[in-house]
């Protein structure tokens, strides 16, 4: 006697369409469910809002701190904290040649990104505390807004986010755009729902031009 095969459970086939239905949505048109996530700030409860995705924060301080660059820095939250920031796709030269307990420093990191920026190890440095010095000029004194997903990928309290300057431009572009960054780091996609291959595109034109 011939054994029937047994037919696909309707839970399962209804999980193959919401996933093709979820991925169709995400060919089609990128970052529209994270978008969907999206809510206002909540003034009773201090929750920030959430766009694209990433919280939202406003009302950020700058914090002068010597370990400050262009592309890491403090900022004081709404609430108190002191959080380490790191930008989005831009690199920035080390502002000093550093050294390290047991023998390490950050020599080597110096000379790649030399390499890149196609100067001397010294060159690069002053472009890095160039770089950290107007990041700092512009920010001193100012209202900062910063969108975080809290990732730490390091499991160093460095925060991945995307960062607006007090003009609303995104910090990242400008940096890369002033020729005081690299397109070298993590990417993501952005708050506005541009995605992360277009926008290193992008970044790469502005980094050739």
């Amino acid at each position: 006697m011939a054994i029937r095969a047994k037919s696909p459970s309707w839970p399962f086939v209804a999980l193959m369409v919401i996933a093709l239905a979820v991925w169709g949505v995400e060919r089609w048109k990128p970052g529209l469910l994270r978008g969907l996530r999206d809510q206002p700030a909540d003034v009773e409860t201090g929750e920030p809002a959430v766009v694209g995705g990433y919280e939202k924060i406003e009302g950020c301080t700058w914090v002068d701190h010597g370990g400050n660059d262009g592309d890491s820095f403090r900022l004081r939250l709404p609430d108190g904290r002191v959080e380490e920031f790191r930008l989005y796709f831009a690199d920035c030269p080390e502002s000093k040649f550093r050294s390290y307990g047991g023998g390490r420093n950050n020599h080597e990191r110096i000379h790649d990104q030399a390499v890149d920026f196609g100067v001397g190890d010294t060159e690069v440095v002053e472009i890095g505390k160039e770089a950290k010095q107007r990041v700092a000029s512009m920010f001193e004194g100012r209202s900062i807004t910063l969108f975080t997903e809290w990732d730490d990928p390091f499991n160093d309290r460095r925060y991945h986010a995307f960062v607006k300057t007090p003009d609303g431009a995104w910090l990242h572009e400008w940096l890369v755009k002033e020729g005081l960054a690299r397109v070298h780091t993590k990417g993501a996609m952005l708050p506005d729902g541009t995605p992360e291959a277009e926008q290193r595109r992008r970044l790469e034109a502005l980094e050739g031009r």
